[in-house]
Order: structure tokens, then C-alpha cells, then sequence
């Protein structure tokens, strides 16, 4: 009997888990991969430089990553089952309105909600939720999430590209409110309410017990210097990929490449980035995430040192994959390495704000890339001279240690 109870054992795991991997593809339409494709129509439609549409989603990140903090004592307060499902509301409603734009000004407010609730928002609602919510094999269910939604959003390019070719760039936009609400309000429900933080100890075991007098508060945990290694990764990578994915058409366009093959490189972007998710998930638990840190910022530099060489072919392929396998490491690894540090009591207030760092950096990569081809006259230097970025976060994890705590007497 006990063996046939053991794969019902795993259903609310596994459920919980497809739940959130799935909210993690919904959030494409606020991921610079979802958007990417919209950025040469628009220069088009609207009559903008590149420059000033990179600079319109520089300010309407800015102000999305101002809101994350927010969204991480939501959570915390409230849980991710009422917050996710304000979110999905407020996603579809800033992607209809998106389809009414006419100018740089509406382009602006609609990047703050989309990169506000795509971007940050849902992101954060699934993973916190996952993390919070499973402490056995935690860091496989996050891997698993996050390579979910990392299938989903490098894929996505390529669905919309056709998309908008087929019905244009603002009836895209209305399918993707329709898809949005129909499936993230549905999944939400899925996702736990208050209760892991409103527990009585004395109903908790001896181990959740310790997790709870071991986790930290927002205020102790950015006083750590492991803090801001990992969330320095996370923003240098959120600055570079964002750049590279944002201007991927024209800057592999001018290594040779078709607006489809460009397109299309998203897809040895999902390969490794899966595959690297998930690698990570499985050893996350048992081997020090300093390592994926460095092995993340290295892969990123080679990447950005590559993409001179690039051209139709087996160099794009390249490219491609290690661009992906610097992404999905991190995306394996932030959310359990913030828990093993600093455990689930206050986990949504501290990626609320590792998480507002990541999506800020996201709105330089952009329009820091597009002054450098301004200056330079081509996408290869700037790209190049970026590279120093993550080679020095990588040299700074090695040599900063694990928080640690004094026991109180």
C-alpha cells in the first residue's frame, strides 16, 4: 500500500511546481525576449531612433523595478495566490492598453506596466511561492520552474515574430491580454494563500522550527556581502542579456544574419539555458551557488568576447548556446541560494529587492549598448568592452564568504 500511495505523494509538488513554470512562460510579454521582436516595428510605426525607444524602456523599467519591494511584502503579507491574481489582471489590462498606442509617451507608460508585472511582478509570484512553499528537493522544483519559463520565453520570440508579421504589432498585443488572463488568473488558484508564515511553532516540526529562528530579515540580509554578489550577478547579467536580446535582430543582422535566423538564435539560447537550469537545480542543495556565480559571469564574458566571430552558421549556434548557459545558471540559482542563506520568513521582501537591482539593470543594458553603437558605429566594441562586467563579479565571488549569524545567548 505504501508504495502505491508514493507517486500520490508527489502530485502537489509536481502540480505546484507546472503551475508556477507555466506562470513564468506567461510573463514573455514583459521579458525583453517577448519584446524584442516589437522593437523594429515600432521604430517604424511610431517614427523613433533606436535610441529613443531604448531610452523609453530604460525610463518605463525604472520605474517597473521601483515597484518590486512592494510586490515582495505583498507577498509576504498576503501570499502569492492573491497577489498573482491582481497581477494577472493588471498584465492583461496594461497589454490592451498598449494596443491603443500612438506616440513615445504611451510607449513609456506601457513599458512601466509590462516590465513592472511581466518582468518583475509574475516572475517573483511564481518562484517566491515555489520557494517558499517546498522544502524537500527545493532546488530541483526551482529548476524545474525556471526552465519551464525558460522554454517558454526564448520560444516566444519566434511565435510572436510570425505573429506580428501575420496581424501587425497592436492586434498582437490583444492576443496576448486574452492568453494572459485566461491563464494566469486560472493557475493562481493553484498557488498556496498566507499559510506557511502564519503557522503556530508549536504545530511545526523540530526542523521547520529552526528554519524559522534561522531566517533573516530584510535589513540583516543586505548587510551581507553574499547579498550583493548574487544580486551583482544578477543585475550585470540582466544588464547584458537584456542589451543583446533587445537589439538581437539588428546586431546579429549585421553579422549576416536574417531577421528570422536572428530570430531563431533565441532557440540555442533555450537549449542551454534549460539545460543549465536544470543542472543547477539538482546540485543547487549540495554544492556552494558561489560556484554557479562564477561559472555564470564566465560563460556571459565568453559570450560577449564571441560575438565579433559571429556569423551565419555554427558561430551563431555557438553563440547562442553560451549566451544561454550563462542566463539559465543564474535563473537555477537565485532563488534557492536567497533561501539557503537567509531561509523563507522574509524570502519575498529579500528578492524583492535583488529582484528590483535585476530588473533596473535590465533598462541600461539597452540604451547603454545603443550609445555605444552610436559612438562606435557597430554593436561589436561596445559588446566587447562590456565584457570587463561580469569577469569582475566573477573575481569578487571568490572572494566573499557565506553570511553567518552570531547565536544570540
Amino acid at each position: 500500500m505504501r508504495n502505491d500511495r508514493t507517486p500520490m505523494r508527489w502530485l502537489p509538488w509536481a502540480t505546484l511546481v507546472a503551475a508556477a513554470g507555466v506562470l513564468s512562460v506567461m510573463t514573455a510579454p514583459g521579458q525583453t525576449a517577448g519584446l524584442s521582436v516589437f522593437t523594429d516595428p515600432l521604430i517604424s510605426e511610431l517614427d523613433i531612433s533606436r535610441t529613443g525607444i531604448s531610452a523609453s524602456y530604460f525610463f518605463g523599467t525604472i520605474a517597473g523595478a521601483a515597484a518590486q519591494p512592494f510586490v515582495g511584502r505583498a507577498l509576504d503579507r498576503f501570499g502569492a495566490r492573491s497577489v498573482t491574481i491582481a497581477i494577472g489582471v493588471l498584465f492583461a489590462g496594461v497589454l490592451l492598453a498598449l494596443s491603443f498606442v500612438g506616440d513615445i509617451l504611451g510607449l513609456t507608460a506601457g513599458f512601466v506596466g509590462v516590465r513592472m508585472l511581466g518582468q518583475g511582478a509574475l516572475s517573483l509570484a511564481a518562484t517566491t511561492a515555489v520557494a517558499r512553499a517546498i522544502t524537500r528537493h527545493r532546488g530541483l522544483a526551482l529548476g524545474i520552474t525556471s526552465a519551464i519559463g525558460s522554454a517558454g520565453i526564448s520560444l516566444a520570440p519566434v511565435g510572436l515574430e510570425r505573429l506580428i508579421s501575420a496581424v501587425g504589432i497592436y492586434d498582437a498585443w490583444r492576443w496576448e491580454a486574452v492568453i494572459v488572463a485566461a491563464v494566469v488568473i486560472p493557475l493562481a488558484l493553484i498557488l498556496p494563500g498566507r499559510g506557511p508564515q502564519r503557522h503556530n511553532l508549536d504545530t511545526l516540526s523540530t526542523a521547520q522550527i529552526v528554519i524559522q529562528q534561522e531566517s533573516w530579515a530584510l535589513g540583516e540580509a543586505v548587510r551581507t556581502g553574499m547579498f550583493w554578489v548574487i544580486a551583482a550577478s544578477l543585475a550585470v547579467s540582466g544588464m547584458l542579456s537584456t542589451a543583446l536580446a533587445f537589439h538581437q535582430i539588428a546586431l546579429l543582422g549585421e553579422q549576416g544574419l536574417t531577421p528570422f535566423e536572428a530570430a531563431a538564435n533565441f532557440l540555442p539560447q533555450t537549449v542551454t539555458g534549460i539545460a543549465a537550469t536544470l543542472l543547477v537545480g539538482v546540485f543547487i542543495d549540495r554544492v556552494s551557488p558561489k560556484l554557479f556565480v562564477i561559472f555564470s559571469m564566465l560563460t556571459l564574458a565568453g559570450s560577449l568576447l564571441l560575438l565579433p566571430i559571429v556569423s551565419p552558421g555554427w558561430t551563431a549556434i555557438m553563440y547562442g548556446l553560451t549566451l544561454g548557459a550563462a542566463g539559465g545558471s543564474l535563473r537555477g540559482m537565485e532563488a534557492a541560494a536567497y533561501v539557503r542563506y537567509y531561509g523563507t520568513a522574509h524570502i519575498g521582501s529579500i528578492r524583492g529587492v535583488a529582484t528590483a537591482i535585476n530588473l533596473a539593470s535590465t533598462a541600461v543594458g539597452p540604451i547603454a549598448l545603443s550609445l555605444g553603437v552610436d559612438i562606435s558605429g557597430s554593436f561589436t566594441g561596445p559588446a566587447v568592452a562590456f565584457s570587463i562586467l561580469p569577469l569582475f563579479v566573477a573575481v569578487l565571488a571568490i572572494f566573499v564568504r557565506p553570511p553567518h549569524r552570531r547565536s544570540a545567548t
